[in-house]
């Protein structure tokens, strides 16, 4: 991970294990400023804290079935501040889903694979 100026950084993902792991991942050698959420709404109630980055699940419905999925929050984070840096986390190796997310302001698409979470570190 390289070394660089402490973020304001948003976890969005309802796997509580993957947002610990990741939170400890990016918090190894810079002291960020991380918190975390497990679903969109909840991100929502606190957009307007103005992060430089937010790491957004795909999925956000396995624990909340009611929840909104990511493309849902990723087009209302964008009504409200469109010039936040959202990176859109998925499983999902679609094209069409990595277009999409893409097509909604997402800034980088990553796949949820062995190097996910350098990749994320190397684009922050």
């Amino acid at each position: 991970m390289k070394l660089g100026e402490p973020k304001k950084i948003f976890i969005v993902d309802d796997d509580e294990m993957l947002t610990e792991a990741l939170s400890d991942f990016l918090t190894r050698n810079v002291n960020h400023d991380i918190s975390i959420y497990h679903t969109g709404e909840d991100l929502l109630k606190h957009i307007f804290e103005k992060p430089d980055v937010i790491i957004l699940d795909f999925y956000l419905n396995t624990v909340n079935k009611d929840a909104a999925n990511g493309l849902e929050i990723l087009e209302t984070i964008h009504e409200h501040l469109d010039n936040i840096r959202v990176i859109m986390l998925s499983s999902q190796e679609s094209y069409v889903t990595a277009t999409q997310s893409i097509q909604k302001g997402a800034m980088q698409y990553i796949i949820k694979d062995e190097d996910a979470f350098q990749k994320i570190a190397d684009f922050i």
